[in-house]
């Protein structure tokens, strides 16, 4: 699988774009809070075949540039079933910023997530695993080399809990939950630099548990 990271917005969130080798099938993770994924993606020469837009969860950073790209690549999204409660509430999330200009609409959600569910981009099997804390829903999706993590982890930290509907509490279940996937894959979070969940076990504080565990 071939992957393009788009950093764009206000917040600095990465964005990817996933290319199916054996097809030239593309999926994007993540959408940023304005148009400005979708413009920089129909600016690309060849023009990709998105298949599919999938969200790690639903703050606006990573899910309010959706109608845009719904607007440009009219095909299906999905989203954790569990982040719904989140995703209603985009129309206000600016406000929690002191900056009512960055409410977003909420696009359309085509598909609703459940953990170990299976998607199909091309020949590429991701599936799909839950890590709430960060957001009610928030999800993580991964194949045999690489997991796209969103905001549940990043090198050397991991996601706040201290917004609306972050708990804290299912933190350590998370990520005790997410290093049961194999230590080699590559972790492309939501802002950062790329990692590995080995690199995460062994060098990031929040983890800690899981050393002395």
């Amino acid at each position: 699988m071939e992957i393009t990271q788009f950093t764009v917005g206000v917040f600095r969130v990465n964005t990817y774009l996933l290319r199916d080798e054996a097809t030239g099938k593309c999926a994007i993770v993540d959408t940023g809070e304005s148009d400005e994924l979708a413009t920089r993606l129909q600016s690309l020469d060849p023009p990709p075949d998105i298949q599919m837009i999938l969200l790690t969860h639903g703050h606006l950073d990573h899910a309010g540039g959706l109608p845009y790209l719904q607007a440009a690549f009219d095909v299906p999204t999905y989203l954790p079933r569990l982040e719904k409660p989140l995703f209603d509430t985009l129309p206000q999330q600016g406000d929690w910023f002191n900056n009512p200009a960055m409410n977003c609409e909420c696009g359309r959600i085509d598909h609703w997530l459940d953990d170990g569910d299976h998607i199909q981009l091309g020949d590429t099997a991701l599936r799909f695993i839950s890590t709430p804390s960060h957001t009610p829903g928030q999800g993580c999706y991964y194949d045999e080399q690489d997991v796209f993590v969103g905001d549940t982890i990043f090198a050397g930290s991991v996601g706040r809990t201290d917004l609306p509907l972050g708990n804290p509490d299912l933190m350590e279940n998370s990520l005790r939950k997410l290093m049961t996937l194999p230590h080699a894959l590559r972790v492309h979070s939501g802002h950062g630099r790329i990692t590995t969940l080995g690199d995460e076990l062994e060098n990031n504080s929040y983890l800690q548990f899981l050393r002395e565990g």
